[in-house]
C-alpha cells in the first residue's frame, strides 16, 4: 500500500507528490491489523482512540508554545498571511481550526448558476450509475448506505446523478462552505466509525465513506435566487483524528454562527461547518441532468500520466485535482429559477 500518490494542482496544472501523514502506520492498520486482529482494528478506529490521538497531536500542553506552532506551520506549508489573528494562535488545535479572510483569498465566481467547492481539498468527480467512464461502482461509498437506511426518498432523488469526493488533508483550512444557494430541506446525522481518509486505506477498505460517522444536509437550490441545480446533498464525513463536526453557518464572515435547520435559506460560499481536527472528507451528490462538472476536473481525473493510488487500486485512471474552497467545480443545468432574493 505504500506507493507514490500524486495529484494535479488546479491553478498551475503541475503534478504534485503528496507526503501522506502517518502513511506507514495506516498501511499496517488497514492490512495486517484489520486482517489479523479485528478487535484491535475496531478499537483503533473508534471515537475513543480518535479523541486520544487528536489530543496528543493538537491539545497536548507540552506543545503549547510558539516553537511548536512554527514547526507545524513549516511542516504543513501553511500560508500564515491569510490567517485572521495569527498572533492569537497558541495550540495545534488553534492552527487547525484557523479562520481566513476567505472573502479576499478565496474568490467566488460571479455567475449565480455556478456550483462551488465546499472546501480546500483534493477532489475526484464521479457518476452514480450507467456506463460513464467516471462510474466507479461502490468504491468510495455504498450509495444506499451513505444516505442512511430510512432515506429512500433521497436515494431515489439522486439515483443516476453525479457526485464529487473532496479529501481534506491535515494542512488544509478546515471550514466547510456552502456549495450552492438553497433552502435546507433535510439535515441529520448518521453514526459510524472513524476510518482514515488516506488513499491507501480507502482502497483497502470497501466503501469507507458510508461507514464513518457523518452529517447530511440536503439543499433545494431551485428557490428564488438559488443556484438552480435542483437538489444537492452535502455529506460531511469524520475520519481518523476527526472526532467532531461543528455546525457554524454565518451569512457574513464568521459572525453569529448558527446550526442550520430545515427551512433555512443559506447563501453560497459561506462558512457552514468546521472539522475538528485531522483529515476528513466531504461528498456532494447531484441529481441526474441538473449539474455539469467543469471540463478541466474531468480531464484531470482521466489522466494516465499521473501516479495515483486510486488509479492503481480501482484499475482505471482516477486522479485528484487540488482545488480551493469557493472556486467553481461546475454549473447548473436546466435551471428553473432566475429570480433573486
Amino acid at each position: 500500500m505504500e506507493t507514490l500518490h500524486q495529484y494535479i494542482e488546479r491553478n498551475s496544472g503541475q503534478v504534485k507528490t503528496e507526503k501522506l501523514k502517518a502513511d506507514r502506520f495506516i498501511s499496517v492498520l488497514y492490512s495486517a491489523v484489520r486482517e489479523n486482529a479485528g478487535f484491535m482494528f475496531k478499537t483503533l478506529t473508534s471515537r475513543m482512540v480518535t479523541d486520544l490521538v487528536a489530543w496528543s497531536e493538537y491539545d497536548n500542553p507540552i506543545t503549547r508554545n510558539g516553537k511548536h506552532i512554527r514547526r507545524m506551520v513549516g511542516e504543513l506549508g501553511i500560508d500564515t498571511s491569510e490567517i485572521l489573528d495569527f498572533e492569537s494562535i497558541r495550540t495545534g488545535r488553534d492552527l487547525f481550526e484557523r479562520r481566513i479572510a476567505y472573502w479576499n483569498t478565496r474568490p467566488m465566481p460571479e455567475k449565480s448558476d455556478r456550483v462551488v467547492s465546499p472546501c480546500d481539498a483534493r477532489m475526484i468527480p464521479g457518476v452514480l450509475g450507467g456506463c460513464d467512464r467516471f462510474f466507479i461502482k461502490e468504491k468510495f461509498f455504498d450509495f444506499e448506505e451513505l444516505l442512511g437506511p430510512e432515506k429512500e426518498n433521497w436515494r431515489e432523488a439522486f439515483t443516476g446523478g453525479s457526485y464529487a469526493v473532496f479529501r481534506l488533508t491535515p494542512d488544509k483550512y478546515h471550514y466547510n462552505h456552502t456549495p450552492v444557494t438553497g433552502r435546507v430541506v433535510d439535515f441529520y446525522e448518521l453514526n459510524g466509525r472513524y476510518h482514515s481518509c488516506n488513499p491507501g486505506a480507502v482502497i483497502e477498505l470497501a466503501t469507507p465513506y458510508s461507514k464513518n460517522r457523518r452529517v447530511v444536509t440536503v439543499f433545494d437550490s431551485d428557490i428564488p435566487g438559488g443556484t438552480g441545480a435542483g437538489l444537492v446533498a452535502m455529506i460531511e464525513i469524520v475520519a481518523l483524528m476527526i472526532g467532531d463536526i461543528r455546525q457554524a453557518y454565518s451569512h457574513y464572515a464568521y459572525e453569529n454562527p448558527v446550526k442550520p435547520v430545515i427551512g433555512d435559506a443559506l447563501l453560497k460560499g459561506r462558512p457552514k461547518s468546521l472539522f475538528r481536527p485531522g483529515s476528513s472528507t466531504v461528498v456532494l451528490l447531484f441529481q441526474k441532468d441538473r449539474f455539469m462538472f467543469s471540463k478541466d476536473l474531468l480531464d484531470n481525473a482521466n489522466r494516465c500520466d499521473v501516479v495515483s493510488r486510486f488509479s492503481k487500486g480501482f484499475g482505471e485512471p482516477l486522479v485528484e485535482t487540488e482545488i480551493a474552497v469557493r472556486t467553481e467545480i461546475g454549473r447548473a443545468l436546466n435551471r428553473r429559477i432566475t429570480l433573486t432574493f
